[in-house]
């Protein structure tokens, strides 16, 4: 049986599929990109996943809700070169949790 009944302490759980457009990336390094994404919260979690084939070298090495309606995404690049990431659907798997201090262990 389906069902998209959350379980444990995630209050709120979905998939948004904005379109974004990173830009340039520098030589052999980390990259902290942000995009605006209406609705997303400070205490928000946000998984970060390309849709499509990411540029050669490219890779996302984090992401996270740095500020109201903010993605923050940070790329990595491990070429000498200056790629820029792929444009176009990216998936962020969105959880919000029903408790503001969350557990340290699991119950």
């Amino acid at each position: 049986m389906l069902t998209d009944a959350v379980r444990g302490n995630v209050g709120t759980m979905m998939v948004l599929a904005p379109s974004l457009t990173p830009t340039a990336l520098t030589a052999s390094t980390t990259t902290s990109e942000t995009f605006t994404i209406p609705g997303l919260q400070t205490t928000d979690i946000a998984i970060v996943k390309f849709s499509g084939s990411q540029t050669a070298g490219v890779g996302i090495a984090d992401s996270r809700v740095s500020a109201l309606n903010t993605l923050n995404i940070i790329f990595s690049n491990s070429t000498a070169g200056t790629p820029t990431p792929a444009a176009g659907v990216y998936y962020v798997v969105v959880m919000r949790p029903n408790q503001q201090t969350l557990p340290t262990v699991m119950n």
